[in-house]
């Protein structure tokens, strides 16, 4: 049910699949606007906010931070945003995303070779802990 032609929270969650928790935490960090309270206590939020957190949650799956969501949002909100500007923003996105590729197939070639080093039995010596001990 609505009030006041506004959603409330779990009505947010509902509609976006975000749980509450979430939703809660977005507006601690500023990406979802504190939403007003109604006569009742209930806090009621604008329809229009359940298209910001399926923006949010998106932007959350390809990795974005909270910080490059907020820079995103910010630029929007004030109506500024050229696509240069998102273009720009997507392209050091990326950029940070390989680097975290690279390092994680970085460990990944680390562990492989620790565990093939490894005979899996009784013995106290291990390769993966002298890998982990030595710098």
């Amino acid at each position: 049910m609505t009030h006041h032609s506004g959603i409330l929270r779990a009505q947010l969650a509902r509609l976006t699949g975000c749980n509450l928790e979430t939703i809660r935490y977005y507006e601690k960090v500023g990406l979802l606007p504190d939403p007003p309270r109604s006569t009742n206590g209930y806090r009621v939020y604008p329809p229009d906010l359940v298209q910001r957190l399926q923006f949010i949650m998106r932007a959350r799956d390809l990795g974005f931070a909270v910080e490059e969501i907020r820079s995103l949002l910010s630029l929007t909100d004030a109506g500024q945003q050229t696509c240069a500007e998102v273009m720009a923003r997507t392209q050091d996105h990326l950029a940070d995303v390989r680097r975290k590729m690279a390092d994680l197939q970085r460990i990944e070639a680390t562990l492989m070779a620790s565990l093939a080093q490894c005979s899996g039995d009784t013995a106290p010596d291990c390769p993966i802990l002298d890998a982990l001990n030595c710098a």
